[in-house]
């Protein structure tokens, strides 16, 4: 059920919300993204750390379901909708959206893999 890889994809989602973290921490209203070149810099820099969450949690979802099974209130396949249109769309990105996942959904999202990753204790 758990393995290595697994495991590994955890941390590294984890990482990349810690690294979101600590740039959006810089960031007190949703124009912050867009009002400086850093701003600019960091809603390019945060969101890059969103994709690779999403590029995560899609790799994982392919493997088998156990995030989903555990974790149902989790919008797990917007995470990965949103990861593809990251890719897809950039130059369409909305910063207030962005603004909003790092307040809102990054620290419920962060709680949950930190409890998963108990797991493997």
């Amino acid at each position: 059920m758990y393995d290595a890889v697994y495991k590994y994809s955890l941390e590294i989602i984890l990482e990349h919300i810690s690294i979101c973290n600590k740039r959006f921490s810089a960031i007190n209203t949703p124009e912050d993204f867009v009002s400086t070149d850093y701003g600019k810099t960091l809603l390019d820099a945060i969101v890059t750390r969103l994709q690779a969450i999403g590029e995560n949690i899609k790799n994982i979802n392919r493997k088998h379901q156990l995030l989903k099974q555990h974790y149902p209130a989790i919008e797990w396949n917007k995470i990965i909708r949103f990861r593809d249109f990251i890719s897809h769309h950039y130059e369409m990105l909305d910063y207030e959206i962005i603004f909003q996942i790092c307040e809102d959904y990054l620290p419920q999202l962060e709680l949950v893999i930190k409890q998963e990753l108990a797991k493997f204790n």
